[in-house]
C-alpha cells in the first residue's frame, strides 16, 4: 500500500510537470488523474470566458462542468496537431453559446434583464464613463451586450477581452477569420449604437468609439476581478 500511495504521488507530480499536450495524451489514455489535473488547470480561465459569455457565474460554473464531460467522453476525438487549448475552449464556447440560446428562447417572452445606473432625478446631466464607479460599468456593459447574437458576443469575448487572434477566435469558434472580423465589426457597431441610445449622456464628450473603448476597457479589469475573488 505504502509503494501504491507513492506511485501515485509520483504520477501526480509528473502531470502538474507536463505540458498541456501531455496531459491530453495521458487522458486519451483513459487516465483520470489526468482529468483532475485539467480541471484544476483550466477551471478558472474557463469560468472567465463562459461567464463573459453568459454574465451569470452559477451558469458559467454549470458550463465548465459541462464542458469537462465533454472532453472526457471525447478525448479520442483529440488530435496531437491541435492547440489544446483551442480544442477546450472550442468545447466550452460552444457549450456557452447554446446554453444562451437556450435561455434566450425561454425568456423571449420577457424584456431582458436591465440594470441600469442608479441616478437621482438631478443627477441626468452630462456624465463621462470615466467618472463612473466599476459596478456601474459592469452593469451598462452586461446591459449593451444583450443585445448581441450568441455569436457576436463569444467572439467579441474571446478577440477583445480574452486577446486571442483573430485565427485563434475562429478555430475556437469555427469559422473563417473573414468572419470573425464580420461579427467583431458588427458587434462593435451594436455596442456604439447602443451605448449612445440608452446612455446618451456619455456620447457628447468624446466619440462613441472612444466612449466604447473606455467602457470595454474597464469592464474587463471588473470581469477580472469579479468572479476571480467569489471563486478563491
Amino acid at each position: 500500500m505504502p509503494e501504491l500511495a507513492y506511485s501515485r504521488t509520483r504520477h501526480s507530480e509528473s502531470l502538474r510537470q507536463g505540458s498541456d499536450r501531455e496531459l491530453l495524451a495521458a487522458l486519451q489514455g483513459g487516465d483520470e488523474m489526468a482529468l483532475d489535473e485539467l480541471i484544476q488547470r483550466k477551471t478558472q480561465p474557463l469560468i472567465q470566458v463562459a461567464y463573459r459569455v453568459l454574465g451569470d457565474l452559477e451558469e458559467a460554473q454549470d458550463v465548465v462542468q459541462m464542458a469537462f464531460v465533454r472532453i472526457w467522453e471525447n478525448r479520442k476525438r483529440y488530435h496531437s496537431k491541435w492547440s489544446p487549448n483551442t480544442w477546450i475552449y472550442r468545447i466550452t464556447t460552444n457549450l456557452a453559446i447554446d446554453h444562451l440560446r437556450s435561455r434566450r428562447s425561454r425568456d423571449r417572452v420577457q424584456e431582458p434583464l436591465r440594470l441600469h445606473v442608479e441616478r437621482g432625478h438631478e443627477e441626468r446631466g452630462l456624465r463621462r464613463v470615466g467618472t463612473l464607479d466599476d459596478r456601474e460599468v459592469h452593469a451598462i456593459f452586461r446591459e449593451l451586450a444583450a443585445e448581441l447574437t450568441e455569436k457576436q458576443r463569444a467572439i467579441f469575448v474571446l478577440r477583445e477581452m480574452e486577446g486571442l487572434s483573430s485565427r485563434e477566435v475562429a478555430d475556437i469558434v469555427g469559422c473563417r477569420e473573414s468572419t470573425v472580423r464580420n461579427h467583431l465589426f458588427n458587434a462593435r457597431r451594436v455596442l456604439r449604437e447602443e451605448l449612445v441610445r440608452r446612455y446618451p449622456e456619455y456620447a457628447p464628450a468624446c466619440s462613441p468609439r472612444d466612449e466604447l473603448a473606455d467602457l470595454a476597457d474597464r469592464g474587463d479589469r471588473v470581469d477580472r476581478g469579479g468572479p476571480g475573488e467569489e471563486l478563491a
